[in-house]
């Protein structure tokens, strides 16, 4: 292999890190639902979120390798507002976030080893590993993991696909009619596949500050390129994985007129079958495993993400310099964060554990009316004139992107129209 090449794949980190992140609810449940629900029929919803969200995702990597910092820096740069919009909407999001990943996994882990807890004592057993292995492991830990899990998952998933395509359910599938998306429930289902798929737009945010941790692990930087091709791979794996989850969920469930379960242990053990009806019995406790690594391996990185955020909101708006004293004070925050947050998202699933998809759809709609501001915020940074000129955007793909935001504006609207009523 060329020194090139091998300097790309040490790269490669954040956006497996953002592929980790991704594959999850959005995944397992949203794009499985939509199969299972409507068919091939919502294959575009999932086209139009991943092409909408792609540049503005994109843009978070863009902005930290030009101009080394991340992008709660850049928004403080376009004033106070930007700031602290930011601000709210990752404290009116991170809990409800925390706890709907953490609630799948623990119904994943119930149903794996059937012990008798409830979905409850799972999430806080799972919240405490995971707070676990990131004081002591830290970003080395978080990268490693994710790379093996999101490997394997890939790979998994495209087989299973594959053989579902050759039990020859695809003509059926095909030939069947879908039931209507355009009622109150379908459109709430929509919106929330939107909102989550393949990942809510604060994503660019996490992106931009692994992508500085990585850098600072490794003691070099990277390139634009490098950068570039490290998201680039992340993303393509999310959105296909997308695609095959729901189309997994069509060959398999659609048929049978069966829908998923509300509550997350029914839920899981129909994901499993699922998967056991394509491969076969045997497949049924390894596809569980998976299930449950994939989920954890989700639930561990948003664990990370927002105490990395809040201690960067916090450094930024005290305006610290990189320094050992800040260093020690961000590692004091971050280590707070980590206690903290979990424990609030735990008193969140104590209300919500018997129904997390209702949950899910919630944060959803929330993370959907964002998307175009943190779109315009993300827009308005890369394409300012003081941004350096090697990293600007060309004229195709800079019309392609204000067309994408255009795009998530007018269907932002035409969400909070709905939701108060109006049509």
């Amino acid at each position: 292999m060329s020194r090139q090449g091998t300097s790309r794949l040490r790269a490669l980190g954040p956006g497996l890190l953002l592929a980790g992140a991704a594959i999850g609810v959005s995944h397992l449940v949203q794009a499985t639902r939509a199969g299972a629900d409507f068919g091939f029929a919502l294959w575009w919803v999932i086209l139009f979120a991943c092409l909408t969200k792609y540049p503005f995702l994109e843009f978070g990597p863009r902005y930290a390798a030009a101009t080394g910092n991340t992008l709660i820096v850049g928004y403080r740069s376009l004033g106070k507002a930007p700031f602290l919009l930011f601000g709210l909407f990752t404290l009116g999001t991170m809990f409800i976030i925390q706890a709907a990943v953490t609630l799948v996994t623990a119904g994943l882990a119930e149903q794996l080893f059937g012990l008798g807890f409830s979905p409850f004592v799972w999430s806080a057993a799972i919240l405490a590993a995971c707070v676990g292995l990131l004081f002591f492991g830290r970003y080395r830990g978080l990268d490693l993991t994710m790379k093996a899990i999101i490997s394997v998952l890939a790979v998994g998933t495209l087989i299973a696909v594959l053989l579902a395509f050759g039990a020859g359910a695809a003509s059926e599938v095909a030939a069947r009619e879908a039931p209507p998306y355009f009622t109150a429930a379908g459109v709430a289902f929509l919106i929330a596949l939107v909102g989550w798929m393949p990942i809510p737009l604060d994503a660019a945010v996490w992106h931009s500050i692994w992508n500085q941790d990585k850098a600072r692990q490794a003691e070099t930087t990277y390139t634009l390129r490098e950068t570039l091709v490290d998201f680039n791979v992340g993303y393509g794996v999310a959105a296909g994985l997308g695609f095959l989850f729901l189309i997994l969920g069509a060959l398999v469930m659609f048929p049978t007129g069966q829908s998923f379960a509300a509550q997350s242990v029914a839920f899981s053990g129909q994901l499993a079958d699922l998967y056991a009806e394509t491969l076969g019995a045997w497949s049924r406790p390894v596809v569980s495993v998976a299930a449950l690594i994939t989920m954890f391996s989700t639930t561990l990185a948003v664990t990370d993400a927002y105490p990395r955020v809040i201690t960067h909101l916090l450094a930024t708006y005290r305006d610290e310099p990189s320094s050992p004293t800040a260093s020690k004070r961000a590692s004091r925050t971050y280590n707070l964060s980590l206690a903290v947050i979990p424990v609030v998202s735990l008193g969140v699933l104590y209300f919500f554990t018997g129904a997390f998809t209702t949950l899910v759809d919630f944060a959803a709609g929330i993370a959907f009316v964002s998307a175009p501001v943190l779109a315009y915020f993300n827009y308005r940074l890369v394409t300012a004139a003081e941004f350096p000129e090697a990293a600007r955007l060309g004229p195709v793909y800079r019309g392609f992107s204000a067309m994408c935001l255009v795009l998530l504006a007018l269907f932002a609207v035409a969400y909070l129209v709905w939701r108060v009523g109006l049509i």
